[in-house]
C-alpha cells in the first residue's frame, strides 16, 4: 500500500505541473517515461518537474516525456491517468501551472546550468532530426517500442528455462515456461503489422490480418520465386512491408470506393491486394533481407569481432544524438527472432558503461562543486541500470570533452566484448531495451550463461575504468576546471557579510541546495538502452 501510496503522489505532483487534467491530451509511456500529448506546452512548469525526487529529466519530442525510470514509470501511468480522469470531470477547464519561485534559493546553480545548456543542445539537434527520413527512423522506433515489455518478459523466461533444461530441474515445468517464451515470438509479425498500421496511419486490425499471413502454418503449400515458402518467412521485416502497404491500399481505397460500399469492399480489397503482395513478394524479399542481416552480423563479428566492437561501442553515443540509432531496432528485432538474441545490443550497451565512467571521473575532477556532484550521484543508480540520458545531458555533453572520453570508454568495452565473439564466445540480448546491469538476465550465448555474464560483465568493468580514466586525464582542460571545480557553498565570511543571506548565485556561485530537491537533467530522446 505505500508504494501505491508513493507513485499515487508522484501522479499528483506531475499532474499540475503539466497544466492540469484539461491540458492533457493523450497518455502512454514507454520503458521509461511518461508520454504526454499537451493542448498548451507553455503551462508546463520544467525546471518544477525536474525538481521532484522522481522525476529524472524531461524531454520535449514530438510528446511532453518525463524520465521515471523502468519499473516506477508502468506504475505511475495508471494513477497518472485515474487523476486525469478525475480532474476532466470535475473542472474542465485548464489551470495554469504555479509559477515558478524566484527566490534565490530556488535560482540556478553550475548543475543547473549544464542542464540548460543539455537543453540547447538537445533543441538544436530536435531541429536537425526533423528531416524526412529521420521521422521515418522515428515512426519504426514507435512501432517497435510498444513490444520492448513482451520481449524482456518472454526473454527472461526464456533464460529461465534454459538454467532449468541445463540443470534438469523440474522437466515438468520447462515445457510449459518454453510455451510462455516462444508464443509471443512466434506471432511478433502480428504485433507488428498492427503497429504499423497504426503508426503510418491506417486501420491498424488491417495491417495485423495483412502480417498474421506471414505466420500462417498454411503458406507452407504456396510456391513463390521456385521455392516453397515456410510460415515466419520475412519475420518483422515482411510484416512491417506488409502493414505498410496494407495502409497504402487502405488510404486509396477510401478515396474511390462509394461510402455505401467502404465498409464491405475496402477492408476486402485492402487484404486481398496487400496479401497477394505479401505472398508472392514481400515474404521471399524480406526473407532473404532477413537471412544476410543474420549472415552479415555473423560474419563482422567472428572476423573482426574487436574492431567493430570498438567502432559500434564508441559511435553508439553519437548515433543516438543524430537520432540514427533507431534504425538498428528493426535489425535487433530480427535477430532475435532468428537466432534468439541479437548480438549487437552488449557492445552498444557498452557506451551506458564508458557513459558511467566518465560521470565518476567528474565527480571526482569537481571536488568543490557540489551541485554537480549531487547531480552525479543522483544519477548514477539510474546510468548502472542503463538510464544514461540523465548522465549525458546532465553532465557530459553539455561539459564537452567529458562526452567524448566517454565514448571513448564505450569503445574500448565495446571492442573488449567484440573480441570475446571473434574467438568464439557469442554474447547476445534476448530482449531489447534495458542495458547496463539490467541486461544480465537477458543475456544468452553459444558457450553457457556463466561464460557469457563473465565476457558482459568484464566489457562493462572495461568500459567504467576507460571512460574514467580517459575523463580523469584527459576530459578537462584549464578553463573547464576554472570555470565549474568552484565551490557552490556560501563560506561563513561571506554569509556574515551579507547579514546571514547568502549571495545571489553567479554562473560560478549557487546558493545552498541541501534543503531543496536537485533538478535532474534535461535528457534528449534516446532508448532505455544507453
Amino acid at each position: 500500500m505505500a508504494t501505491e501510496d508513493k507513485n499515487r503522489a508522484t501522479a499528483a505532483a506531475i499532474l499540475p505541473l503539466v497544466g492540469g487534467a484539461a491540458n492533457v491530451a493523450s497518455i502512454a509511456h514507454c520503458m521509461t517515461r511518461l508520454r504526454l500529448g499537451l493542448h498548451d506546452r507553455s503551462l508546463v512548469d520544467d525546471e518544477a518537474l525536474k525538481a521532484l525526487p522522481a522525476v529524472m529529466g524531461v524531454v520535449e519530442d514530438d510528446t511532453y516525456q518525463i524520465v521515471l525510470g523502468p519499473g516506477t514509470v508502468a506504475r505511475v501511468t495508471p494513477e497518472f491517468e485515474h487523476l486525469v480522469e478525475e480532474g476532466r470531470a470535475a473542472a474542465p477547464a485548464a489551470s495554469p501551472a504555479p509559477a515558478p519561485d524566484d527566490s534565490p534559493s530556488a535560482s540556478a546553480v553550475s548543475a543547473d546550468e549544464l542542464a540548460a545548456q543539455g537543453a540547447a543542445i538537445k533543441a538544436q539537434q530536435k531541429a536537425k532530426n526533423a528531416t524526412p527520413f529521420k521521422l521515418f527512423l522515428r515512426k519504426i522506433a514507435n512501432i517497435f517500442v510498444p513490444l520492448i515489455p513482451a520481449l524482456i518478459g518472454c526473454g527472461i523466461i526464456a533464460g529461465l528455462n534454459g538454467l532449468l533444461v541445463n540443470l534438469e530441474w523440474l522437466p515438468a515445468v520447462t515445457p510449459a515456461l518454453a510455451a510462455m517464451a516462444s508464443g509471443f515470438m512466434a506471432l511478433i509479425a502480428v504485433f507488428v503489422g498492427y503497429n504499423t498500421a497504426k503508426e503510418f496511419g491506417g486501420t491498424p486490425i488491417l495491417g495485423g490480418a495483412v502480417a498474421a499471413i506471414i505466420v500462417f502454418p498454411g503458406v507452407a503449400n504456396i510456391d513463390a520465386f521456385g521455392q516453397t515458402l515456410s510460415p515466419g518467412q520475412g519475420g518483422v521485416l515482411g510484416a512491417l512491408g506488409a502493414a505498410v502497404l496494407a495502409v497504402y491500399v487502405e488510404k486509396w481505397c477510401r478515396r474511390w470506393v462509394p461510402e455505401a460500399l467502404d465498409v464491405l469492399v475496402t477492408p476486402t480489397l485492402t487484404v486481398l491486394i496487400s496479401g497477394l503482395v505479401t505472398i508472392f513478394g514481400l515474404m521471399y524479399v524480406a526473407g532473404e533481407v532477413s537471412s544476410a542481416i543474420g549472415t552479415f552480423a555473423d560474419w563482422l563479428l567472428s572476423n573482426g569481432g574487436a574492431g567493430a566492437g570498438f567502432v559500434l561501442g564508441g559511435l553508439f553515443l553519437p548515433l543516438v544524438m543524430l537520432g540514427l540509432h533507431q534504425a538498428l531496432i528493426p535489425i535487433h528485432t530480427t535477430l532475435i527472432e532468428q537466432q534468439g538474441y541479437t548480438v549487437l545490443l552488449p557492445i552498444l550497451a557498452m557506451a551506458g558503461a564508458g557513459q558511467v565512467g566518465a560521470a565518476v571521473a567528474v565527480y571526482f575532477r569537481l571536488p568543490r562543486n557540489e551541485s554537480i556532484r549531487r547531480t552525479i550521484k543522483s544519477a548514477l543508480p539510474a546510468g548502472l541500470l542503463g538510464v544514461g540520458e540523465p548522465l549525458i545531458y546532465g553532465v557530459s555533453l553539455p561539459l564537452g570533452r567529458p562526452f567524448i572520453t566517454a565514448c571513448v570508454g564505450g569503445a574500448f568495452g565495446g571492442g573488449f566484448v567484440g573480441l570475446f565473439n571473434q574467438l568464439g564466445d557469442t554474447v547476445g540480448s534476448t530482449a531489447i531495451g534495458p542495458s547496463g546491469w539490467a541486461l544480465f538476465p537477458l543475456l544468452d550465448g553459444n558457450h553457457g550463461l556463466g561464460s557469457t555474464i563473465a565476457i558482459y560483465g568484464g566489457g562493462l568493468l572495461v568500459g567504467y575504468v576507460a571512460g574514467f580514466l580517459a575523463t580523469y586525464f584527459f576530459g578537462f582542460g584549464k578553463e573547464l576546471l576554472a570555470e565549474f571545480n568552484v565551490s557552490q557553498e556560501p563560506t561563513p565570511s561571506t554569509v556574515a557579510a551579507t547579514g546571514g543571506t547568502p549571495p545571489a548565485p553567479t554562473a560560478t556561485t549557487g546558493p545552498d541546495h541541501r534543503d531543496h530537491p536537485d533538478p535532474g537533467p534535461d535528457p534528449a530522446k534516446a532508448p532505455a538502452g544507453v
